[in-house]
C-alpha cells in the first residue's frame, strides 16, 4: 500500500465517523489486473477498499448526479474540474461535495499495454519506480510507464485539482509546452472534406451503444436527444448519417464542458478516435472565448450565456 493510499483511506475513514458525509465515492480494486472500479462506501470498516493506483481511469464526477445527500469523492484534475463545471450549471450544489483531491501522474492506456505485449495474458502487475512490471504464466515484462499512459494524460496540463475540500498528497504542476495534441494540430490542418473522410471513417465503427455518453460527466441531461421520441430527431439505426449525427450533437452539447478526460475513448468498445473531435472542439471553444472548462467556480460556459461582444465571425 503506498504512502497516498494510506492517508486516502484515512481521510475517508474520518469523513464517515465523524458523519461530514454520508458515502465515499473512490476506486477499489477490480477483478483482474491493471483493473480498477468506482466503489461507494458508507461504512467506516470499509475504507480499506479504496485503492489509489494509475489504473483509476473512471471520471468518478458522473456519479455524482446519481447520488443524494452529503458526499465524499477521490477526484483528480480533470474529475475535479467536471465537479467544478457541474457546480456551475447547478448540477450539483458545492455544500453537498467533500472533495478528496489527489494529484495525478496519468492512468495507464490498456490498449497500449496489449499492443507491446502482443496481447499475452497478464496474471499479476504492479507499479515501481516510474516502471510498470507484468507478470504472465511463463514471463515477466517491465515498460517504462509513460510510454503506456493515456494520450490525455501524457500532456495533461492540469494534474492538480483545480478545486478542493482536501488535497492528499503534493501538488505536482502540468506538463508544459503541450496544450494541443499534435494529432489535432494535424487534423486540423487538412480541409474539410479531409476531415470528413477521417471521422466518416472512424464514427463508421460505432455501434450505437453509448457507452462514451455513460462515462462522460458532462452528459448530465435527464432524458438524452437520441432517447426523445417526440420528436424524435434521427433514427435509431446503424446508417452513417444517423451515427455521425449522435457523435456530432454530442460533440457540440459537450462544447465548453469537455474535459479531455478521456472517459468516452476508453470506454469505447470499438477503439473509436473520439478523443480528437472534442479536443477540437475544445480548442475552439479556447481560442473563440479564452475559456477552459472546469477551472473555477465563477466562469460560465460560453454556451450558456450570453454577451453582446461575442465573437459572431460564423454569422454569414
Amino acid at each position: 500500500m503506498s504512502e497516498l493510499e494510506k492517508v486516502l483511506r484515512e481521510t475517508a475513514r474520518r469523513l464517515l465517523e465523524e458523519n461530514q458525509v454520508e458515502v465515499i465515492i473512490g476506486f477499489e480494486q477490480g477483478t483482474l489486473p491493471l483493473r480498477t472500479t468506482p466503489c461507494f462506501i458508507r461504512d467506516p470498516d470499509q475504507v480499506d477498499r479504496l485503492v489509489w493506483n494509475a489504473s483509476c481511469g473512471n471520471n468518478l464526477a458522473q456519479y455524482l448526479h446519481h447520488t443524494t445527500g452529503k458526499v465524499g469523492i477521490v477526484a483528480k484534475g480533470c474529475d475535479a474540474r467536471a465537479i467544478v463545471s457541474e457546480i456551475v450549471e447547478r448540477q450539483v450544489p458545492r455544500e453537498n461535495v467533500v472533495i478528496m483531491g489527489v494529484p495525478c501522474q496519468g492512468v495507464i492506456d490498456r490498449r497500449a499495454i496489449e499492443a507491446l505485449t502482443d496481447g499475452r495474458e497478464v496474471l499479476e502487475a504492479y507499479i515501481a519506480d516510474g516502471k510498470l512490471v507484468l507478470r504472465g504464466a511463463a514471463s515477466e515484462e517491465t515498460l517504462d510507464l509513460q510510454d503506456v499512459l493515456d494520450d490525455g494524460c501524457a500532456v495533461c496540463q492540469h494534474r492538480d485539482p483545480p478545486l478542493y475540500d482536501i488535497l492528499l498528497g503534493e501538488p505536482i504542476g502540468g506538463i508544459e509546452g503541450a496544450a494541443v495534441r499534435p494529432t489535432v494540430e494535424q487534423v486540423a490542418s487538412w480541409n474539410a472534406d479531409e476531415r470528413w473522410a477521417y471521422f466518416s471513417t472512424e464514427f463508421s465503427r460505432c455501434i450505437r451503444c453509448y457507452a462514451c455518453r455513460q462515462a462522460c460527466p458532462a452528459c448530465y441531461c435527464p432524458e438524452c436527444f437520441v432517447d426523445q421520441t417526440q420528436p424524435s430527431w434521427f433514427a435509431k439505426s446503424d446508417d452513417l448519417s444517423d451515427i455521425m449525427a449522435f457523435h456530432i450533437v454530442r460533440a457540440f452539447h459537450t462544447a465548453g464542458r469537455c474535459l479531455d478526460c478521456g472517459a468516452c475513448a476508453r470506454a469505447c468498445p470499438m477503439h473509436i478516435d473520439l478523443r480528437t473531435l472534442g479536443k477540437m472542439v475544445e480548442k475552439d471553444v479556447r481560442e473563440l472565448y479564452d475559456y477552459e472548462a472546469g477551472m473555477d467556480l465563477e466562469s460560465v460556459p460560453p454556451l450558456g450565456t450570453f454577451r453582446v461582444d461575442d465573437p459572431q465571425a460564423f454569422i454569414k
